[in-house]
């Protein structure tokens, strides 16, 4: 299923409005969370991943659960758009990253591995290959393991994965095989994690494990329970009080959903949102911040 997607942009790039939607082979719009299925090839245990940030940018992309069609938008805190700080040695976002479509981290759950809830989230992914993919882009990873992390007082899962078609990707089938082929990578990557909300003045993240990464078998576990949870979160069984967070549930291709769109419905969504328009142009004060390079200690 992965490369079967197309981009549509709608709003302002750089600016609040600005919106990544996307319609299928068929040309019609979906929606990014319910829609894209789990698996690019389920015999294959390789999954579908949307590509939210780019390696080597810094504006916090993610999936919009609470708007219709979910598309990809910018996170805003404090009335300003987000954007990571670049945190020695690091520049912005060090892999692809993304989220695995039709999964969900439960904030009614309490993980009996952190001791958290869930993050009312599709699950995340890390993407390890050597390409850049575009923001928007649908690709199929293989799994190799999952960090435990735990932001803020909630689950946030990370899995471990590459894209299929990555030259390595023959030869990378655990979580051992990423320090084998790419030394350093896992280190860098708890790094990363641990520290990038520090110059933003909050905490350094924890982890469960002590921050050692879990295997394959171990991360398709909990792609496998998270699946579970989104398949209850559409299911008409659940009752609407208890969908947290006003999460916006409608789609256009799940069978037996609580809440199918029409076509025509779906076409009618994406039409609302606002035209694209020229993108806003940073100013030098907006990108001088962007690009700054912190270093921190913990």
């Amino acid at each position: 299923m992965a490369g079967t997607y197309t981009v549509v942009e709608k709003g302002t790039p750089n600016g609040p409005d600005y919106r990544l939607y996307l319609k299928n082979a068929a040309g019609k719009p979906i929606s990014i969370f319910h829609d894209i299925p789990l698996y690019a090839d389920e015999a294959k245990k390789t999954f579908n991943m949307v590509i939210e940030i780019p390696r080597w940018t810094n504006a916090k992309m993610e999936i919009d659960t609470k708007s219709p069609l979910n598309p990809i938008k910018q996170d805003v805190k404090k009335g300003m758009l987000r954007y990571v700080k670049n945190v020695f040695p690091h520049k912005g976002y060090i892999w692809n990253y993304g989220a695995i479509p039709q999964t969900w981290e439960d904030p009614n759950h309490i993980d009996k591995n952190t001791n958290q809830k869930g993050d009312n989230d599709p699950i995340d992914v890390v993407e390890i290959g050597s390409k850049v993919h575009p923001r928007g882009a649908v690709i199929a990873v293989k799994v190799l393991g999952v960090m435990a992390l735990i932001d803020e007082g909630e689950t946030d899962w990370k899995i471990i994965a590459i894209d299929v078609n990555d030259e390595l990707a023959g030869q990378m089938n655990d979580i051992a095989d990423v320090e084998r082929l790419k030394p350093g990578l896992i280190k860098a990557t708890h790094e990363w994690l641990e520290i990038y909300k520090i110059p933003d003045g909050k905490p350094a993240n924890e982890f469960a494990f002590k921050g050692e990464p879990k295997d394959k078998e171990f991360a398709l576990s909990i792609i496998a329970e998270t699946h579970q949870y989104w398949k209850e979160l559409v299911s008409p069984a659940v009752e609407r009080a208890t969908v947290p967070g006003d999460l916006a549930i409608g789609n256009v291709t799940v069978a037996g959903s609580a809440n199918r769109l029409s076509e025509e419905a779906a076409q009618k969504d994406l039409d609302a949102a606002p035209a694209l328009a020229p993108a806003t142009q940073l100013t030098d004060a907006q990108q001088t911040a962007i690009d700054k390079w912190y270093h921190v200690k913990l």
